[in-house]
C-alpha cells in the first residue's frame, strides 16, 4: 500500500460519527474539496470504498492526498461552515456561487431628527438597517414613496437641540419646496418628526397594510369632522400608499415572514431563487447560480443556497416554502412543499423567476458569444434525431405540383443552423409522369447525392423530406442506390402534427413543441415549401406565356422575346394598341399578334 493510502485509511479510521466537514488536499497541500456530513465517518469513506459513476467524482478521488475534518454540533452548522471554506478557499472541485456582489439597505439613522438613505455599507452605529434589497430599482421605490408621504431632511447636518439653538443652519430649498419642516431652525418639534418616522418605520418593515388602514381611518376621522383640507392631505398620502401596494406583488396579507425557494439547472449551472414574502408582500427576490463541478444533487445545492440566502438577507422567518426538500435541516426553520393554494402560487411566482433568471442569462451569453447558440441548437438537434455528430450541414426537401403539371422540387440548405441561400436548388422533374410525390423524391434524392458525389462534395450530417413514410421509403431507395444508406442520416416529418419519421420505425417521434431542434426543422422544411412554390409558380407562368404567343403562326422565338421585353406579360399585350406593337416588331407582325390574340 502507497504512503497516501495508508494515510488516508489511518485518518478514515478515526473520524467520528457526528455532523462536520471534511477537507481534501492534493499532493501540494492545496484543498481542492470541501464536503459537510450529518455523519462524518459515513460520508467521508463513501469517497473511497467504491467505484464512482461519475468520472469527476473519481478523478476528484484520485488526486486526493490528505484530508482533515472539523466537527460540529448540528448539520446546520455543517452546512454554514462549509459554505464559508468555499468561498474562502475556491476549490476545484466544489459547486461555486457565481454571485457574491453587495447589496443596497435602507438606513434609519440613529441620530436626532433621523434621516433616511441608501446605502452599501453597514456600520455598528446604533442605527436600523433595513434590507438588503436585491432589486436597487425597489430599493429607490421605497424611498421615493417615503419622501413623498412624509417631509423628511435630506441634509447632513448635526441637528442637536445645541446647535439649533444656536442658530447655526438656515433652511433650505427643501423647505420652500415643502420636502422638509424646517427641523434646523427648530420649526418642527423632535416628537412631530418621530411621529413621521414611525410610520417611516412601518414601512420599512413591511407593515404597509396596517399604515394604509390607519391612514384611511384618519382620513374618515378628519371628514366627518368637515376639516376636508387636512382630510384632502391624507388622502393624496393614502392613495400613494395604495398605488405602491399594486406595484408590490400582493399574495396574501395572511402570509407573514415567509421565504420562498425554487430550484432550476442547465448544463454545468444551477440556480436558486429566493423570495421574501412579509404582509404579503414580496419584499425582496433575488437569484444566485452555482457552478457545478461534480454531480451535486439538487436538494444539496439547494440547501446551499438556502444557507447563504437566508445568511446573506439576515432572514429570520420560520417557514420556507420549496418546491422538494432540500438535503439539510436548519433550527428553527420548516420546510413545506405546497400542493395547493396561496402558497402554491407564490412558489409558482418564484419557479416563473428562477427560468426567466435562466433564460436571460442564456441570451446574454448568447449575445456576447453567437456561437454558443449555434452550439447548443446543434446539439439538441443531434440528441433529439440520433445523429453521430453534430449537424453542421442540413437539407430538405420538397415535392410541387398541382395535377401533376410542371412537377418540380426544391432543396434547401441549412449551415451552422442558419439558411444557406447560396446553395438552394431547384429540380425539374424529369423521369415522373404525373402527380407521383414517393417517384419524384425517389428522383431528386438520386440527382443530388449522385452530383455531390461525383463533384467530391461534403454529404449534410442530416437530409430532412417534408412528407411521412411513403416519402421516406422513396428517398431511402435512392441513397441505398447511391452507397449512402446508413452513412448519411435521413428523417421525414410530416405536416399535420409534426410527426418525425426515422427509418426503420413504424411509429413517428413528437418533439415538444417548444423544442429549438423542432423549431429549426419546420424552419427548415417551411422555407423548402416557399422555394419550391415560388419556382413552381414561375415555371407555371412561362409555360401559359409560351402556349399564348408561340402558337401563332409567323411569330417566332425573337418576336416573343422583344415582346416580353418591352411590355412584360401577355396581358399587357393584349391591352397595347397595334402602333404601340408596331413599334417594337413592325406593322406586319403587329397586324398578325393583334388578329390572334382579338
Amino acid at each position: 500500500m502507497t504512503e497516501k493510502n495508508e494515510n488516508i485509511k489511518n485518518k478514515l479510521a478515526l473520524l467520528p460519527d457526528t455532523p462536520g466537514v471534511y477537507q481534501y488536499f492534493d499532493k501540494t497541500g492545496k484543498i481542492i474539496y470541501v464536503g459537510k456530513a450529518k455523519n462524518l465517518k459515513r460520508r467521508v469513506s463513501s469517497y473511497f470504498n467504491k467505484v464512482h459513476d461519475s468520472a469527476k467524482t473519481n478523478m476528484l478521488v484520485k488526486n486526493i492526498y490528505d484530508l482533515q475534518y472539523i466537527v460540529v454540533k448540528t448539520e446546520e452548522d455543517a452546512l454554514h461552515l462549509e459554505n464559508s471554506l468555499i468561498k474562502e478557499y475556491k476549490p476545484r472541485y466544489n459547486v461555486l456561487l457565481k454571485d457574491d456582489k453587495t447589496y443596497p439597505w435602507i438606513c434609519l439613522r440613529s441620530e436626532h431628527f433621523p434621516r433616511v438613505f441608501l446605502t452599501r455599507k453597514v456600520y455598528r452605529d446604533g442605527s436600523k438597517y433595513y434590507g438588503p434589497y436585491a432589486n436597487v430599482h425597489l430599493a429607490k421605490t421605497v424611498l421615493e414613496l417615503i419622501r413623498e408621504l412624509y417631509p423628511i431632511r435630506t441634509c447632513n447636518y448635526a441637528l442637536t437641540p445645541e446647535n439649533i439653538a444656536k442658530k447655526r443652519f438656515r433652511v433650505c430649498l427643501q423647505y420652500h419646496i415643502k420636502n422638509c419642516k424646517g427641523c434646523c431652525e427648530g420649526k418642527i418639534s423632535e416628537e412631530e418628526y418621530d411621529g413621521y418616522i414611525e410610520q417611516v418605520r412601518q414601512i420599512l418593515n413591511g407593515d404597509i397594510h396596517q399604515l394604509s388602514r390607519h391612514l384611511l381611518e384618519e382620513m374618515q376621522k378628519l371628514s366627518a369632522e368637515l376639516r376636508f383640507e387636512e382630510a384632502q392631505a391624507i388622502k393624496e398620502k393614502y392613495d400613494l400608499i395604495e398605488k405602491y401596494k399594486a406595484k408590490s406583488v400582493i399574495v396574501n396579507p395572511a402570509l407573514h415572514e415567509i421565504d420562498v425557494f425554487s430550484y432550476d439547472e442547465d448544463e454545468g449551472v444551477a440556480f436558486v431563487n429566493y423570495m421574501h414574502v412579509r404582509g404579503g408582500s414580496i419584499v425582496q427576490s433575488i437569484t444566485i447560480e452555482y457552478k457545478k463541478k461534480l454531480d451535486e444533487s439538487a436538494p444539496e445545492i439547494l440547501s446551499l443556497g438556502i444557507a447563504e440566502l437566508r445568511s446573506r438577507f439576515g432572514s429570520k422567518a420560520k417557514e420556507a416554502l420549496v418546491p422538494f426538500l432540500p438535503e439539510s435541516s436548519f433550527d428553527n426553520l420548516e420546510f413545506v412543499v405546497p400542493q395547493r393554494g396561496d402558497k402554491k402560487k407564490l412558489l409558482a411566482v418564484s419557479e416563473q423567476n428562477v427560468k426567466q433568471y435562466k433564460i436571460d442569462r442564456l441570451k446574454q451569453n448568447e449575445k456576447l458569444n453567437p456561437e454558443q447558440r449555434v452550439m447548443r441548437v446543434l446539439s439538441r438537434i443531434q440528441q433529439d434525431f440520433r445523429l453521430p455528430e453534430l449537424p453542421w450541414h442540413m437539407e430538405c426537401f420538397d415535392n410541387s405540383n398541382i395535377q401533376g403539371t410542371n412537377p418540380v422540387a426544391s432543396c434547401v440548405v441549412f449551415k451552422k443552423g442558419k439558411p444557406s441561400k447560396k446553395d438552394y436548388r431547384h429540380f425539374d422533374i424529369k423521369t415522373v409522369v404525373g402527380p407521383d410525390d414517393f417517384a419524384s423524391m425517389r428522383e431528386i434524392i438520386y440527382r443530388r447525392y449522385r452530383r455531390l458525389l461525383d463533384e467530391g462534395e461534403e454529404l449534410p450530417q442530416l437530409v430532412i423530406v417534408d412528407g411521412g413514410k411513403g416519402q421516406l421509403s422513396a428517398a431511402l431507395e435512392s441513397l441505398e442506390a447511391l452507397g449512402l444508406r446508413g452513412k448519411v442520416p435521413i428523417v421525414g416529418i410530416a405536416k399535420r402534427l409534426e410527426e418525425i419519421y426515422f427509418p426503420g420505425d413504424s411509429l413517428p417521434l413528437y418533439i415538444d413543441k417548444n423544442s429549438e431542434s423542432l423549431r429549426v426543422i419546420q424552419h427548415m422544411r417551411d422555407e423548402a415549401h416557399r422555394f419550391g412554390i415560388t419556382f413552381h409558380r414561375n415555371k407555371r407562368s412561362k409555360g401559359q406565356v409560351k402556349s399564348a404567343l408561340d402558337s401563332i403562326v409567323g411569330i417566332g422565338p425573337k418576336t416573343r422575346d422583344a415582346l416580353l421585353t418591352h411590355f412584360r406579360s401577355v396581358k399587357r399585350i393584349k391591352e397595347a394598341s397595334e402602333s404601340d406593337l408596331a413599334s417594337v416588331i413592325g406593322e406586319a407582325k403587329a397586324r398578325i399578334i393583334k388578329e390572334y390574340l382579338k
